[in-house]
């Protein structure tokens, strides 16, 4: 099906093409036709087709080494002819789409038929003059024929009000959908780039990239557009997003230079020419078969969906857009691997389910005492007869009743609270981005409030990572200082300057300043740049011995990984022999140098002796000052016989070691007041670098994550693995757990070794918490690291494409401090959502007991349906607003985090909730059943069908709503404090959203006549109802002097049990997991859960823009929970020729991803 529109669109390429293909040489389709290719057949078709490379250069107008021109024409017409590199966006849901979703609502369907009968009823007129006293009981009390007639205004108000919510509900969706396609396109335009245009190196934001342009890429980069290698070092692909083949692959010009879009570089660096882009590259023809882009596409979705997806349609006609329940089933089978859900999702679920059972029995029970005490008194008491005529008379009564019981149930269930959550996360994102966190999925964000742990990198994180060369040892001599160059031997100078300048990336430079008499620019990696620092302070340039030499000259280069820990360099000498320049971590070089130069240049023998010498007199005491230590070397080879460059061991071995450079990398100064911060807020701070151990050390202590004399663990990788590895090497739990709550260093590391204690300390049992552990990464290889743990944080400016990728936030400055306002949003939300929750159950708690207590006992609600859809409605969306965006104070981190176990309703609010709703009832229930004496009117008790509004009963509602009000203030403070109103004018959401539900309040009862059941009060009575409510702030400092430890009987609600707590393992695709809700379900709960069913869409909505929000490259790296992009797609296209194509897509992901913790946790 993909693939006859696919074609469409094609054709209509092709047609285009055909009247450009004069201008460059080769057309759209033959590039495409091109790049299917692989390997040798892409060489042979290469040579024969283009004559190579540069023949495909010459067509497309490029110069391999100079790039595109920059003539905006030239650019402009390339546009025109080969398109752009975008793949377009799903269509976003129309605000119509948003209310038919909202209208879906359970609650609401029952409350709008039952409205629609009430209408229909309200019209007819049993036969006969004396309707009342023919119906007996039922017909009585009707005071006149204008008053009867008025009985349609009850449903027409519901079916308002109705509208009213979905409305709000449809708006609430749009706002934050428009915002998350913000916050993407937001996360797409930090993609750049690095392009050759006009002999310049040029950053490009991914999206201006076009064909013909001279790309040069580098390890760590996640690769925008399809291209041809034209030269490239020691380049490795990981193209497992495409073939699910999770080996890396090797590239060079000669036997595979095909490099393709939306693939990760491993290793190495080069430069490529770009041959297709946007939906012609590789990538974007898979989105294209996905449906992803074109509309004739959607046609054709819908058509094959009626046929496969009768089922979807069943429910909820539009939700299978999105991906509906049908598609779970696809969904879950092809994500492979999912993430346990949030912690405070799984509370919120929890509690949920159950405030809706509680609101369910109590709507159930209330219609049928209702039902039996009308038919008991109307045909058992009064021994009336059933008369056919009364029949729609009794009938009204009955929809009447069921309304009231609807509406207890519309009260009972929280919609409000999803809405609180949506509206806080989405608050906090947009608030975290001036914070320096770009939020990729919105979890993330009110994860952090619970993280124990940190996992942080040491280079650029704590430090500053700006490196600059203080001490040196060459020539048997140790600077502390750099010297005069006059006191090095020539010899030696001159090999350490072309050491330095050849074997290192071109892409790294020293630029002159930004500003007069700042420091120099540092650009590409930050250890090179203080080399050539060094260089240019022993008065040498680097940039004419890199011109005699460029890097197409270069034999052969052996980029640096985690394994090799070095890099190395061989450029070919003008007598045929060969030299190789060799840099890295100094332990690991010297013990590789049989020589080393002395004081005149020339090499001597060097020994074990001296090695171990020299690490105690030049390294150690370097590394002890916090210098990260590099070692630089040479080695000689001759040209005849060649040497066997493919056997590294043989080849990176007997060298002679020029000289150890000592850099400084000063830590940040606002880290270590930061660190101190999250101590004191009860989260550990461990650092894990490759640095050598003694430079880590100094390091943790400038920081302050361990201070002399503490009984802390600083180990290196090799004594981490001794210690947690049985005689198989296997890693074993009981083990890990003896090593992880002690270590705060961890030297040396490889990402293996980061995945390893992150894995360990997640999955851990030995405290009472599970552990909740944030990482920090910036290279390719910390990807697995950053989506094992609960929240991956990526660096902005030092990240690669793939550690973004994998991350759950970026931190645009890569500053630990960013993490610390991390952890503030986080508690931040946690709290908005516990002080919403506090208001909204006691409005619940209060207006179910009134509306269940009233009915039983008059037969009627003393608050009517519509007076409770304001309340509950209304208040709930005003109320999440108001508490939601309250900004973070630095008080948050003077607790410990909450923890996975903690009861989302803590003992004080439950108090709380108690102590409020206590009073309201008291003071609700005297009105109900004294307020005529005390006020001196009419009681509006028993009052009969369709009788006008009473002043007591509207006495009640306003009075309910002032105490809300008032409550509301009280909210604002969960942990027990006595100032309710501290900070209260920091928030003007909050003070505008208080005074204008007052304002609306009076407009309610003054104007609001028979609709909402209101009579006008005098000012008196206003004062009266206003005092009331006041009463709840003085009652609120009541309840804030009883200790909790006197009620110690509190339930903890939402709290997650040892059971819900387990992280899910999907050991067996079939055996689809259950969560704690679809177990509900199965209970036989269908009808409540249906009625739940918003909580869940709004949950859904979360997480699918959490999925959304990370739409960059196919099969990009993802975060477990988010299936990929291609998977959201894919679960659209129903046809089984497209799941086949789903699950190759994805084996990737799951291959990738690390998998599920095994199942923990503690009570």
């Amino acid at each position: 099906m993909g693939d006859m529109s696919n074609s469409d669109f094609y054709a209509k390429n092709q047609r285009n093409e055909e009247n450009h293909a004069a201008s460059f040489g080769c057309s759209v389709m033959e590039l495409r036709s091109l790049m299917e290719l692989r390997g040798p057949e892409a060489v042979i078709k290469l040579q024969e087709d283009y004559t190579g490379v540069e023949g495909l250069c010459k067509r497309l107008k490029t110069s391999p080494t100079e790039g595109l021109s920059g003539d905006q024409n030239d650019l402009d017409k390339r546009k025109e002819i080969f398109g752009k590199n975008l793949i377009p966006p799903k269509k976003p849901k129309t605000f119509l789409q948003l209310v038919w979703e909202a209208l879906q609502d359970v609650t609401l369907i029952i409350l709008e038929l039952a409205a629609l009968i009430s209408l229909g009823l309200s019209f007819y007129h049993p036969p006969g003059e004396s309707n009342g006293e023919s119906c007996g009981a039922a017909g009585g009390g009707v005071e006149d024929e204008g008053e009867a007639d008025a009985g349609w205004i009850e449903g027409a108000a519901i079916l308002l009000s109705v509208v009213c919510v979905v409305l709000v509900t449809a708006f609430n969706d749009w706002s934050k959908e428009k915002q998350f396609r913000g916050l993407q396109s937001r996360i797409e335009q930090e993609q750049k780039f690095q392009v050759v245009r006009g002999s310049q190196v040029v950053q490009l934001p991914v999206s201006d990239i076009l064909v013909g342009d001279i790309a040069q890429i580098k390890y760590g980069d996640l690769l925008p557009a399809d291209g041809v290698l034209i030269q490239g070092n020691d380049l490795k692909i990981d193209e497992s997003s495409l073939t699910g083949e999770s080996d890396h692959v090797k590239k060079c010009v000669d036997k595979d230079p095909m490099l393709l879009s939306g693939t990760h570089v491993m290793e190495g660096s080069g430069r490529m020419l770009v041959t297709a882009i946007g939906v012609n590259s590789q990538t974007g023809i898979i989105f294209t078969l996905l449906g992803a882009g074109t509309e004739e596409e959607e046609k054709k979705e819908k058509k094959v969906k009626k046929q496969d997806g009768a089922a979807a349609m069943e429910m909820q006609p539009l939700k299978s857009a999105e991906g509906g329940e049908s598609d779970e089933k696809e969904k879950k089978k092809v994500s492979g691997s999912k993430k346990e859900k949030s912690v405070l999702q799984g509370k919120l679920t929890k509690l949920a389910v159950q405030i809706g059972k509680a609101g369910l029995l109590m709507s159930a029970v209330t219609v049928i005492i209702l039902v039996l005490y009308f038919a008991i008194d109307n045909f058992v008491m009064q021994k009336n007869p059933w008369m056919p005529e009364c029949t729609p008379i009794y009938i009204q009564y009955f929809v009447k009743f069921f309304i009231i019981g609807v509406t207890v149930l519309v009260v009972a269930v929280p919609e409000g609270l999803p809405l609180a959550v949506t509206i806080s996360l989405a608050y906090s994102v947009k608030k975290m981005m001036k914070d320096n966190n770009l939020v990729r999925h919105l979890d993330a964000c009110e994860t952090m409030g619970n993280a124990t742990a940190i996992c942080s990198d040491k280079t650029g994180t704590l430090t500053t990572n700006r490196m600059t060369a203080v001490q040196f040892y060459i020539g048997d001599v140790h600077y502390k200082e750099i010297p005069d160059p006059g006191a090095l031997s020539h010899k030696s100078l001159d090999l350490l300057v072309n050491s330095i300048s050849i074997n290192s990336a071109y892409t790294t430079k020293i630029l002159p300043p930004d500003k007069e008499g700042g420091l120099p620019k540092q650009v590409g990696n930050k250890t090179e740049c203080g080399l050539l620092g060094l260089v240019i302070d022993l008065k040498r340039d680097y940039q004419p011995i890199r011109n005699q030499i460029p890097e197409d000259k270069l034999y052969k280069v052996y980029t640096f990984n985690s394994v090799r820990k070095s890099m190395s360099t061989v450029t070919q000498l003008s007598d045929g022999s060969f030299r190789m320049y060799s840099k890295g971590a100094s332990e690991i070089v010297l013990k590789k140098c049989s020589h080393i130069l002395n004081e005149v240049g020339e090499p001597r023998v060097f020994r074990p002796r001296d090695k171990d010498e020299m690490v105690k007199k030049v390294i150690e005491p370097m590394a002890c000052e916090g210098l990260r230590t590099i070692c630089v070397a040479y080695r000689d080879f001759s040209g005849d016989p060649e040497p066997s460059w493919d056997d590294e061991s043989s080849i990176l071995n007997d060298l002679t070691a020029i000289c150890v450079v000592g850099i400084e990398d000063p830590v940040r100064p606002e880290v270590p007041d930061a660190i101190k911060k999250c101590q004191r807020a009860g989260i550990t701070v461990r650092m894990v670098t490759g640095d050598n151990i003694n430079t880590a050390r100094a390091i943790a202590i400038k920081c302050g994550i361990i201070h002399p004399g503490e009984d802390f663990l600083c180990i290196d990788g090799k004594e981490f693995n001794r210690r947690i590895r049985n005689e198989k090497g296997e890693v074993e739990q009981e083990r890990m757990d003896k090593v992880w709550p002690k270590l705060r260093v961890l030297a040396r590391s490889s990402p293996t070794d980061k995945h390893t204690l992150v894995k360990g300390i997640i999955d851990s049992t030995a405290t009472d918490q599970r552990q909740v552990v944030a990482v920090t990464g910036d290279g390719t290889n910390d990807g697995p690291a950053l989506k094992k743990a609960d929240v991956g944080f990526a660096m902005g400016i030092a990240g690669t494409d793939v550690a973004k990728e994998a991350s759950d936030i970026i931190l645009t400055d890569d500053n630990f401090s960013s993490i610390v306002k991390a952890v503030m949003w986080g508690r931040n939300v946690y709290d908005s959502i516990s002080k919403f929750l506090q208001f909204q159950l006691t409005v619940n708690v209060v207006a179910v007991i009134v509306a269940f207590t009233g009915a039983c006992i008059t037969q009627d609600s003393p608050l009517k349906a519509v007076q409770m859809l304001w309340v509950n409605l209304i208040m709930d969306t005003f109320a999440s607003l108001a508490l939601a965006t309250e900004p973070p104070t630095e008080s948050l981190l003077r607790r410990k985090p909450y923890g996975r176990n903690k009861p989302l309703i803590s003992s004080t609010m439950t108090k709380n909730i108690l102590g409020h709703g206590v009073y309201q009832l008291i003071i609700i229930f005297t009105l109900l059943f004294a307020g005529e004496k005390i006020f001196d009117i009419d009681s509006g008790r028993n009052a009969p069908l369709h009788a006008p509004p009473s002043e007591h009963y509207t006495i009640i509602f306003n009075t309910f709503v002032m105490m809300q009000l008032f409550n509301e203030i009280n909210a604002r403070k969960i942990h027990g404090e006595r100032n309710v109103f501290d900070g209260i004018f920091r928030n003007p959401i909050f003070c505008t959203i208080v005074f204008g539900t007052f304002a609306m309040q009076i407009v309610i009862v003054q104007f609001g006549g028979k609709p909402f059941s209101c009579q006008p009060l005098e000012l008196e009575k206003w004062m009266w109802c206003v005092f009331l409510g006041l009463g709840e702030l003085v009652w609120g400092q009541v309840i804030a002097s009883v200790p909790n430890s006197k009620l110690r009987f509190l339930r903890r609600a939402g709290q997650l049990t040892r059971k819900d707590d387990l992280p899910e393992e999907d050991n067996n695709e079939d055996n689809e997991e259950i969560d704690h809700a679809e177990r509900e379900l199965r209970r036989g709960q269908i009808l409540w859960f249906r009625g739940l069913n918003r909580i869940q869409t709004q949950i859904d909505v979360v997480n699918t823009f959490k999925s959304g929000t990370s739409f960059q490259g196919a099969g990009a790296l993802r975060r477990q929970s988010s299936t990929t992009s291609q998977t959201q797609d894919v679960t659209n296209v129903s046809s089984p020729s497209h799941v086949s194509l789903s699950n190759a897509l994805s084996s990737p992901t799951s291959t990738t991803a690390a998998t599920a913790p095994p199942t923990t946790g503690q009570c």
